[in-house]
């Protein structure tokens, strides 16, 4: 599964929007996220879709969730919201 290029970010955009405001993670570089100084969230893409890899909130590993549909992005943005404070 390959990072996501700049125009499945695109499609995001609302969400990183979102993502942005949340306190305690910083964008390091377009779609990709980190806390303190540990990666904590980017986005994959394949032919099935597009995916965010979050960290688990005991920090050992990640969670894949799919963001192509609404529902994902509402359920990443709160598993971020969760697990970054």
């Amino acid at each position: 599964m390959k990072h996501a290029t700049s125009a499945a970010l695109d499609d995001l955009e609302p969400l990183l929007a979102e993502l942005r405001m949340l306190p305690g993670l910083t964008e390091k570089s377009r779609g990709v996220f980190y806390r303190k100084s540990r990666a904590f969230l980017h986005f994959h893409e394949d032919p099935k879709g597009l995916f965010a890899d979050v960290r688990n909130a005991d920090g050992s590993d990640f969670e894949r969730i799919d963001v192509t549909e609404p529902p994902g992005r509402a359920a990443l943005l709160a598993a971020a919201a969760a697990r970054s404070a």
